[in-house]
C-alpha cells in the first residue's frame, strides 16, 4: 500500500482520538471480547476508513476500537482480513502500518488455530515462539519503502523475547497451562488435509491457521515488538476422527474466553517497556 494511504487512513482516526494509543491489538476468530473491556471506547468502523478493506468473516465485527486498557492506550482491531478472503497480502496488513503511523511500539497478534502438536487439547492457549510462513505469498514483495522498514529485514526474533518471558510469568502467576509452539500459517481457505498436517509436524508445527503470520512480518519490517497467543480451537485433520467446521472453532474460542480474557489483560497491565 502506498505511503499516502497509510497517511490517509492514521489522520482519519487520528482526528478521533484524544490520545496516540501505544499498543496494538489483533483479535482472531471469537476472540474480539477483548475490545468490549476497553475504557471510554472510541469505535470506528472499517468501512469509514479511507482504503481500508472490510472484514467478511462470520466472527469478526470489522470494527477499530480504541481506548484505554489495564492502564495502556490500545488500538483493537475486532476482526481481521485473511488472505483467503481475496485481498492481496499489501490490503491484509495495511491496518499494521496505519497502527504504527499512529503511534504504537508494540502488538499484540492473536488467532484460533488447529493444533498439530498431538500434546495439545482445544481450548489450550499457545504463546507464538515462531512462525512458518507456508501462505506462498510476502507482505513486502515488490519496490520496497525505506521509510516503513528496511529491505531485508531479520526474522531471527519475530516474537518478542522479554515477551514472550513475561507472558510465561502471567502465565504462572494465574495458574494457566499455557503451551508454546511454533505456528504455521497456511492460506486456506480449505482446512488441511490429514497429510498436510502429517508434513506440517515434521517441519516443526505446532499450531496451524490462516492468519498472523503476514501481519507479524509486517510487525517485524516497521521494527514493533510482537507477542503472538493463538487459542487452539481444534485438533487439526487426522488426529481425531471427525470434520473441521468454523462453527466448532467458535464454540471452542467462547468456552476460553475468560482464560483468554484474564491472560491478555494480565500481560497487557504488566507489559514491561
Amino acid at each position: 500500500m502506498h505511503h499516502t494511504a497509510i497517511k490517509d487512513a492514521a489522520a482519519y482516526i487520528n482526528d478521533k482520538l484524544t490520545h496516540s494509543p501505544e499498543l496494538g491489538l489483533i483479535l482472531g476468530s471469537g476472540l474480539g471480547v477483548l475490545a468490549e473491556e476497553i475504557e471510554d471506547p472510541i469505535t470506528i468502523s472499517y468501512q469509514d476508513i479511507p482504503h481500508f478493506p472490510e472484514s467478511t468473516v462470520s466472527g469478526h465485527k470489522g470494527q477499530l476500537v480504541i481506548g484505554n486498557l489495564e492502564g495502556k492506550q490500545v488500538i483493537a482491531m475486532q476482526g481481521r482480513f485473511h488472505y483467503y478472503e481475496g485481498y492481496s497480502m499489501q490490503h491484509v496488513t495495511f491496518p499494521v502500518r496505519v497502527m504504527k503511523d499512529l503511534g504504537i511500539s508494540s502488538i499484540i497478534i492473536t488467532n484460533a488455530a488447529g493444533g498439530i502438536n498431538k500434546d495439545f487439547n482445544p481450548g489450550d492457549l499457545m504463546l507464538i515462539k515462531d512462525h512458518i510462513n507456508n501462505m506462498g505469498d510476502n507482505p513486502l514483495l515488490g519496490p520496497n519503502d525505506d521509510a516503513l522498514g528496511e529491505r531485508f529485514p531479520d526474522m531471527s526474533h519475530v516474537y518478542d523475547t522479554a515477551y514472550l518471558s513475561h507472558a510465561r510469568e502471567m502465565a504462572a502467576k494465574l495458574k494457566l497451562g499455557v503451551r508454546e509452539g511454533v505456528y504455521v500459517g497456511n492460506s486456506g481457505p480449505t482446512y488441511e488435509t490429514p497429510a498436510e498436517i502429517k508434513m506440517l509436524r515434521t517441519l516443526g508445527g505446532d499450531a496451524v491457521g490462516m492468519s498472523t503470520v503476514p501481519e507479524a512480518i509486517v510487525s517485524a519490517h516497521a521494527g514493533l515488538r510482537v507477542l503472538g497467543i493463538s487459542c487452539i480451537s481444534n485438533m487439526a485433520a487426522g488426529i481425531l476422527d471427525q470434520p473441521l467446521t468454523h462453527d466448532e472453532v467458535i464454540q471452542t474460542t467462547a468456552q476460553v474466553r475468560e482464560d483468554f480474557l484474564r491472560f491478555v489483560k494480565e500481560i497487557i497491565g504488566t507489559l514491561p517497556n
